[in-house]
């Protein structure tokens, strides 16, 4: 049986088609992901991202820790700021893509609901001799608002004025953490709060006009932005570098050895043999993961494609041979269609 989060009854309520996700019951659209889309595009739309695993690190070497298994600078974390990046494995392969806050009393780490029993077992195992305690906070609900009305309406839903803070900053208001992030490309707010608090948020937001959207908005929302999907555009068998998130591996100081770091370094001397791009398609169709594209470089392959409601057209992400530019080729359901290799982000 799927896990519930704290707002299951509203989301069957409000009419959401559920669906079984990462061992969650979640919403896959309200009716029509193209309206939550065009919603969050335009106004406002919210979203149920409970499933998201939380955990809490304290301890005298919690930031040692962090220096170890973080490929960014966990220290950028510092009291009410943020940063994204990735945990990876000894071969440079993204474990997970994350985001770590800074909290006063230590750290908060968001990360993916299809990798939480493996990220945690493994934060475990590295913990090893680090003075460190690692909660899982389950008791805790997690709402992302976003648009370009998401501050507004937050602030006539709680009364809460986000506008001051910086992208990738927080503010506390007592056992809720508001965070100035997201995963749409629009502006917006994530918001962590104990799970009887998030059924009233919710119910709150919704009288303000914000419009809850499910799954499948928030998956074309993401790749018109150019944001990865772990599991698709990363895995453990790719490295930051091979899916255009070199910018998230914090280099210096020279001398901080984070797992992963010897690997990176050999594929940054020598140039990573295929990269990560955006792709277009030229005329009618969808692309969908594992389509083949020819380019002038070799062959590669497609890690997530849609209809991007914005723009009319097909988008994706596609890994190729480093050196890949221009018009292409796609295989779509084995015809041959003309695409362009472009940079993300789409829209």
């Amino acid at each position: 049986m799927s896990a519930r989060t704290a707002l299951h009854e509203m989301h069957v309520a409000g009419g959401a088609r559920m669906t079984a996700f990462a061992g969650w019951s979640m919403p896959l659209h309200y009716g029509s992901q193209i309206a939550e889309h065009h919603a969050v595009r335009k106004s406002a739309g919210m979203f149920d991202v409970s499933h998201m695993a939380i955990t809490d690190l304290a301890g005298k070497d919690a930031l040692a820790f962090l220096n170890r298994v973080f490929a960014n600078d966990p220290a950028k974390a510092r009291p009410g700021k943020a940063v994204y990046g990735v945990f990876l494995n000894a071969d440079g392969g993204v474990i997970d893509d994350l985001i770590v806050y800074g909290l006063d009393d230590g750290w908060r780490l968001v990360t993916n609901a299809a990798t939480r029993d493996a990220v945690r077992g493994w934060l475990q195992t590295q913990a090893g001799t680090f003075d460190v305690a690692l909660n899982e906070r389950s008791d805790l609900a997690m709402i992302a608002v976003q648009g370009p009305d998401a501050l507004a309406t937050l602030h006539t839903a709680t009364g809460i004025d986000a506008t001051p803070l910086p992208r990738f900053a927080t503010l506390r208001r007592e056992d809720w953490l508001v965070a100035r992030t997201g995963y749409t490309g629009e502006d917006g707010v994530e918001i962590m709060l104990p799970n009887d608090h998030a059924g009233d948020l919710w119910q709150r937001l919704s009288e303000a006009g914000v419009q809850p959207a499910g799954l499948a908005a928030r998956d074309t929302l993401r790749l018109e932005a150019g944001l990865n999907l772990y599991g698709n555009d990363m895995d453990e068998t790719t490295t930051p570098l091979e899916s255009n998130l070199g910018w998230t591996v914090a280099w210096e100081p020279r001398e901080r050895v984070f797992l992963g770091r010897e690997a990176l370094e050999r594929q940054r001397a020598d140039k990573p043999a295929r990269v990560l791009r955006g792709i277009v398609l030229d005329g009618r169709g969808v692309m969908r993961e594992g389509s083949r594209v020819h380019t002038n470089a070799g062959v590669g392959v497609v890690t997530s494609g849609t209809f991007s409601p914005t723009l009319g057209y097909s988008i994706g992400l596609v890994r190729v041979p480093r050196g890949s530019k221009g018009e292409c080729i796609i295989e779509l359901r084995g015809k041959p269609a003309t695409a362009r290799l472009v940079r993300p982000p789409f829209a």
